[in-house]
């Protein structure tokens, strides 16, 4: 029997399509917020949808199979992972890239609270202050675990590729069972999460390897924590753009 992902057209129909899917564009799946299907609003990004699996948009989450085959096709060693997964359509895209490119050593880890955004922590985080402080009283970024589970399992990917770690990032990224990486992509919101994150990953990250920040262009506590970071340890690869809101780097070989 011939597997289909053999072939380089089929394997990248099925990934056109598995986008379509987790943004929901083919239904034309309306905001939470405004009742309305925008499409140019959808493909940044910039709306909540009522039931599509990712928000993160048609840019930013081609930019993330873009980099996830890039890291297969010159085998960059290590795992992918995201930092904050709400239903969880960006790591069932990076799993449904895996199972594309026929690739079976390598692990998704979905790290999220399952439970919305953390309050904000101001004595030792400042920055998170002020409105992105008021992100945890949102009820809608709160997800279930079983329900991102239950994501994937309606696109058959839910198997022992896929890792979850359940808890604020504080708690589980610095002892998370995770050697080394290949993609990592955050999408904490606060300068708390993007920095835990930052400071318990990158040092897994293979040369070769990207770091992919969601908001870094829409929440300015993001944006000082990355540039906190790379300032604390040296990292001056560049940030490229990738729809105004989502950016990211690679690191350097």
């Amino acid at each position: 029997m011939i597997n289909m992902f053999s072939n380089k057209a089929l394997r990248s129909s099925y990934l056109d399509l598995m986008e379509k899917c987790l943004l929901n564009t083919i239904y034309e799946d309306p905001s939470l917020h405004t009742g309305v299907y925008e499409a140019g609003v959808r493909e940044k990004g910039l709306d909540c949808p009522r039931t599509a699996h990712t928000m993160i948009g048609t840019l930013r989450l081609r930019n993330l199979r873009n980099l996830t085959e890039t890291v297969l096709s010159e085998k960059v060693p290590g795992d992918l992972i995201e930092t904050g997964v709400w239903r969880g359509g960006a790591c069932i895209l990076m799993r449904a890239v895996l199972k594309a490119w026929q690739c079976s050593d390598r692990r998704v880890w979905v790290a999220d609270s399952f439970a919305g955004v953390p309050p904000p922590d101001i004595v030792n985080y400042p920055a998170d202050h002020g409105d992105v402080g008021a992100l945890h009283t949102f009820k809608e970024l709160a997800i279930p675990l079983e329900e991102v589970q239950n994501n994937f399992r309606k696109y058959d990917l839910l198997d022992e590729q896929v890792q979850f770690l359940r808890g604020w990032f504080r708690d589980t990224l610095p002892v998370a069972p995770v050697t080394r990486l290949a993609l990592i992509r955050l999408d904490g919101d606060l300068y708390e999460s993007t920095d835990v994150a930052l400071r318990s990953l990158y040092s897994k990250l293979s040369p070769g390897g990207f770091v992919i920040v969601d908001d870094y262009g829409a929440i300015a506590a993001c944006r000082q924590a990355v540039g906190d970071f790379r300032a604390a340890n040296g990292i001056a690869e560049a940030i490229q753009d990738i729809d105004g809101s989502g950016v990211f780097w690679r690191k350097r070989r």
